[in-house]
């Protein structure tokens, strides 16, 4: 385990920065349905399909008012298979055929990490929003060119990031705001993911592609910790990566803590690639809120003690303990990026 602290900022949270580029941040989360889709309002295409998560970011928009137009990936297998699940997308030749298809107003993407913030600069020049999968950057020259393309040509470059594709998340921000356990205090996020590397491709595997697992995994907690304390000033107080226990794959970080001194509110953060098959999910992840007069715990995607689906909200405080719905919470991030493409505003 070696880094140094100015390695470990210049490197891992690069993609972490790339948030603040511009718009919102979400990731995909397996949620219960949401809303139907609305009916188009704007028309978008997809460049790169490397990671799953891109499901998700179509799904998002379609919900939101958007029209699947077209698609392109290099990848032929990839192709076939996103083909099958949005039949009515047409399969563009090249990325320039969808990059200067004038009635193409967003372009999603998740392309093999490293690859993104490039692609984004290239739809920002040819007028057109953007929505990468996290993380949308992986070094913070990419991060420059992204702010650089973006104050050029005023087109938005959002990552769809998990906190606004999640509703137990957005419903703990609510009780927040509403006091209900007093002034956040601190954050601990603990994000364990199984790694199945039979399954992965060879990009996984080489850390200048995937930009290292605290960009990588630990961008989503990060992100909760800022939009739940409210922090706007942040100083990284300690931070470690490693290859603990997969020395087959030298270029792997299977594990990397955090710990956050905001100015409103402190946090730890832990990821890692060691979940267990014996569990019926990528990883028990957990986010735990301690307020000034009471605490919440969210299991994202598992209550181990039995209770069905996921999304799992707890809140103790002076009063009881107890276990709170959140299958009806509302995710308004799609709605909103396309609202703000077609209207120019920042609501995303």
């Amino acid at each position: 385990m070696k880094t140094s602290r100015r390695g470990f900022l210049n490197a891992s949270l690069a993609g972490t920065a790339a948030l603040a580029v511009t718009g919102a941040v979400a990731r995909p989360s397996a949620q219960p349905p949401q809303p139907a889709a609305r009916p188009g309002r704007i028309r978008f295409g997809v460049i790169g399909l490397n990671h799953s998560h891109i499901n998700g970011q179509v799904e998002t928009v379609r919900r939101g008012g958007g029209t699947l137009v077209s698609f392109f990936a290099l990848e032929p297998e990839l192709a076939a298979a996103f083909a099958k699940r949005y039949p009515e997308a047409t399969q563009a030749g090249s990325a320039q055929e969808i990059l200067d298809d004038a009635s193409i107003q967003l372009i999603l993407s998740a392309a093999i990490p490293n690859e993104r913030a490039a692609l984004g600069v290239q739809a920002m020049r040819h007028g057109k929003d953007f929505m990468s999968d996290k993380p949308g950057a992986t070094t913070l020259e990419q991060v420059a060119a992204l702010r650089k393309a973006h104050a050029e040509t005023k087109r938005f470059f959002s990552v769809l990031i998990e906190r606004h594709e999640s509703q137990v998340i957005n419903k703990a921000a609510e009780l927040v705001t509403a006091g209900a356990i007093g002034q956040v205090l601190q954050i601990i996020g603990m994000a364990p993911h199984r790694m199945s590397p039979e399954t992965r491709p060879p990009w996984f595997f080489v850390r200048e592609q995937y930009g290292g697992i605290l960009c990588d995994l630990a961008s989503h907690n990060i992100d909760s910790f800022l939009f739940l304390t409210r922090s706007t000033h942040v100083e990284i107080a300690a931070a470690q990566i490693g290859n603990l226990a997969h020395p087959q794959y030298p270029g792997l970080e299977d594990f990397g803590d955090v710990m956050l001194r905001g100015d409103r509110g402190l946090g730890y953060l832990r990821v890692d690639w060691f979940t267990p098959r014996g569990i019926q999910t990528f990883g028990d992840a957990r986010l735990t809120i301690l307020g000034s007069d009471g605490y919440m715990e969210l299991r994202k995607n598992i209550d181990i003690a039995g209770r069905p689906g996921v999304g799992h909200l707890f809140l103790v405080d002076h009063k009881e303990a107890r276990h709170i719905d959140t299958t009806d919470v509302r995710l308004p991030y799609g709605q909103r990026l396309v609202d703000d493409v077609l209207n120019r505003t920042e609501t995303a």
